[in-house]
């Protein structure tokens, strides 16, 4: 059996939806698509949510139940910022809807932040023992110095109700990534491909953290000035936005491997 015959067989909702949402639809299926292919999906948990361009309030995220191999961009759900389903494909029998959890993290961010069109959150094996560290990110490389002002939220149970949505908004405050403690990571961006990129490589230096912690050898600790000079190599003002260049190359990428994804 090919890989394209084992994915859901939905109606494409590509005819009832804007040019617009329809290209954040298949930008969003691609991401979960890569977020699987990079080993940083949780089964069917967590979640990666996209705004709706022109439509203030309502955003796409995934329908529970559908592993991130399979997501569509006919098979995502739309909502508004308190969970309310505004559009969502014949699921038949299966009749999939949302995880709770989901949208009151994501739900919260995109009510607080304008700027952002994608939030994605993993539990991936490496950010959940991140999050675990005391010391948090240790900027012992050039990728972890992208991080050197990362925010930390501390773990508060499972967000199933809006009451740490004031602190988890301060603590992410304007910045790209989160490190939500004993739980898993968090990144945003302008962007699909940029809020990719940032987890990516919050993902790598999460790995590449604990893979040298484990040697039990001394870490070499980099200048401060060294740090901040880098650090600031890595901000907007001084470089193109990230995924510009990454993303049509990942799509292109997801083409050859199932392009179904865009169905």
């Amino acid at each position: 059996m090919s890989n394209l015959a084992q994915h859901l067989t939905l109606k494409s909702m590509k005819d009832k939806v804007t040019s617009a949402e329809w290209k954040a639809r298949v930008d969003l299926a691609a991401c979960y698509r890569l977020v699987a292919h990079y080993d940083m999906s949780d089964m069917m948990a967590n979640h990666i949510s996209a705004a709706v361009p022109g439509e203030a309030g309502a955003f796409l995220i995934n329908a529970y139940g559908m592993m991130y191999e399979e997501i569509t961009a006919s098979s995502l759900i739309k909502i508004d910022i308190d969970g309310n389903i505004l559009a969502k494909p014949d699921f038949g029998e299966l009749d999939y809807g949302i995880n709770k959890a989901g949208y009151v993290i994501h739900g919260a961010i995109h009510r607080a932040r304008h700027d952002v069109a994608c939030v994605i959150h993993t539990h991936t094996w490496a950010g959940m023992a991140l999050s675990a560290l005391e010391a948090g990110v240790l900027p012992i490389t050039q990728t972890s110095m992208r991080f050197l002002k990362i925010g930390y939220h501390d773990y508060q149970g499972v967000v199933l109700d809006s009451k740490e949505e004031a602190s988890l908004l301060a603590d992410l405050g304007t910045g790209e990534a989160l490190i939500l403690r004993n739980h898993g990571l968090l990144t945003v961006g302008r962007t699909i491909g940029e809020a990719f990129n940032w987890m990516h490589r919050l993902e790598l230096t999460a790995r590449s953290q604990l893979a040298a912690m484990a040697t039990g050898a001394r870490l070499l600790n980099v200048p401060d000035k060294v740090l901040q000079e880098t650090y600031m190599n890595y901000q907007p003002q001084t470089r193109r936005p990230y995924g510009v260049m990454e993303w049509p190359a990942l799509l292109r990428k997801l083409d050859r491997m199932d392009p179904s994804y865009r169905e």
